[in-house]
């Protein structure tokens, strides 16, 4: 005779819910730490880029200064060429002066020369006039004449002499005030265009000044710019490093309660082992008894063993399928989403990510309009509201959509694609809005998300089945039993 074995059916399925959980919760993680990871190499990539602004700018800064040392060289050499030219005009000056002195020393001398003559000429005539007055009057007349002739002789002689010191002392003081008045121009030219040289340079330098100043306070602001992305940086870093050590965290809480559950799994084997081999025990001496008493087989024991076994089965299949729809139920329970859209121009809400990622707006009219001033204002319930401004000159394009993606979305922005940087995502929660609010103040459009949980279906549960006298005796016993193997194991 053939007992069947009657125990405590323990599927392994309760461990599954929760080893799904923590594979999504630890998918989640990886996900945020891929996010988080990418964030650090665009960090490191603005950082290097920043750098190599840096070094350009520095190498740019040296260059200039290259040129204002050389610049400054330049000044100094046109300094000591106006000095030179300075001296040499003053050296033709004092030749000039020392010119105008000897031709006053020639016209003394030549005034000299002329009273000698006239004194010579008188002495001549006074000589000549006795002579004459000696001579014959017969021969007075052609001596008068002869005398008259030879003074003439002279006197031309004499002028045509002083005429041609004349003639060429104006031509030589002529020839050296041209010389001089050349080499002034000449140094007077060289001397503007040395000044307008040094005035260009003045201002070169000045504006080369200017743009090293400029470029100081560049690089004061991209230091101080890479300190602050270090110091974002080494805040998500830390920000990072706690979430990790709080999934870790999770995750330990997770293995150990899959491993308390693994206990309690293990333990109700052993107590279901325990329970058949007990059964095994009195089947035997149950067969034992009935060939020492040369009995038949019992048929009622062995109807009600069977239908005992089967009706215990069948009630802990229907609890199980009982628990099993309760908690489909549950999940079950979903929420009925209400939107209220509203626009009164050519700018709409087009849609909100339910999880808070993004919000879409789409321009339905054909000419381009300018966003400049405008903004967002988010409103979830009770929590304060937070404002989201447009980029300045920026433009959304007539038939286009642009999409405000959230910091924590991590997606890479495209011609299309804003990122608020501010927040990390739009938010979530039953009640949202968003509200389109043009530079003047007007609410130009509007969209909100309203969750409600949706009217559930009174419904009847046939899943229960009545549980008989036997049946409640097995049950009783079954956990008589197993409080006693509870007992011995511990």
């Amino acid at each position: 005779m053939h007992l069947p074995a009657a125990g405590i059916l323990v599927s392994p399925r309760p461990l599954a819910p929760v080893c799904e959980n923590a594979g999504l919760r630890n998918s989640k993680k990886e996900s945020d730490l891929n996010l988080a990871q990418a964030r650090v190499r665009d960090l490191d990539a603005q950082l290097n880029a920043k750098e190599a602004d840096l070094a350009t700018a520095l190498n740019e800064n040296r260059t200039l200064e290259n040129e204002l040392r050389e610049l400054k060289d330049q000044v100094l050499s046109l300094n000591l060429s106006l000095e030179d030219t300075k001296k040499h005009l003053h050296s033709e000056m004092l030749r000039r002066v020392d010119l105008e002195n000897h031709m006053k020393t020639l016209q003394e001398e030549m005034t000299f020369q002329k009273r000698l003559h006239e004194d010579e000429l008188k002495e001549t005539k006074r000589v000549h006039e006795s002579k004459i007055a000696e001579v014959e009057s017969g021969r007075q007349r052609e001596f008068e004449s002869k005398l008259s002739d030879a003074l003439q002789g002279l006197r031309k002689q004499h002028e045509e002499q002083i005429q041609g010191y004349k003639e060429e002392m104006e031509r030589t003081f002529s020839a050296k005030v041209e010389n001089a008045q050349l080499t002034a121009a000449r140094n007077s030219e060289f001397a503007n265009a040395a000044r307008e040289e040094l005035m260009e340079t003045q201002k070169r330098v000045d504006t080369l000044i200017s743009q090293v100043n400029q470029y100081q306070s560049q690089n004061v602001a991209l230091e101080s710019r890479i300190k602050e992305l270090q110091n974002l940086l080494d805040y998500d870093r830390d920000l990072h490093r706690r979430r990790m050590a709080e999934k870790e965290e999770e995750m330990a809480q997770a293995q150990k309660q899959a491993q308390a559950q693994l206990e309690e799994y293990e333990h109700l084997l052993d107590v279901k082992l325990a329970l058949d081999l007990e059964i095994n025990a009195y089947r035997k001496m149950l067969e034992g008894e009935e060939q020492r008493l040369k009995l038949s087989p019992s048929v009622s024991s062995h109807s009600t063993a069977t239908q005992a076994a089967s009706q215990g089965r069948r009630y802990l299949h229907g609890k199980k399928r009982k628990i099993k729809e309760t908690k489909k139920k549950e999940h079950s329970a979903a929420l009925k989403t209400i939107q209220h859209v509203s626009a009164t121009g050519n700018i709409s809400i087009e849609e909100i990510d339910a999880d808070g990622k993004f919000v879409r707006l789409k321009n339905h009219s054909d000419e381009d309009q300018s966003l400049h001033g405008w903004v967002l204002r988010r409103r979830i319930g009770s929590v304060a509201d937070v404002n989201y401004k447009f980029p300045s000159r920026f433009t959304l394009q007539a038939g286009q959509e642009v999409t405000i993606w959230g910091a924590a979305a991590g997606v890479s922005p495209g011609p299309s694609d804003l990122v608020w940087r501010a927040q990390k995502s739009w938010g979530t929660g039953d009640n949202i809005g968003v509200t389109l609010i043009t530079d003047n103040g007007e609410e130009l459009a509007e969209r909100k998300i309203v969750l409600v949980p949706r009217e559930e279906e009174s419904e009847q549960d046939d899943d229960y089945e009545e549980i008989t006298g036997s049946e409640a005796e097995f049950a009783s016993q079954t956990k008589r039993r197993r409080k006693k193997k509870c007992c011995l194991v511990s």
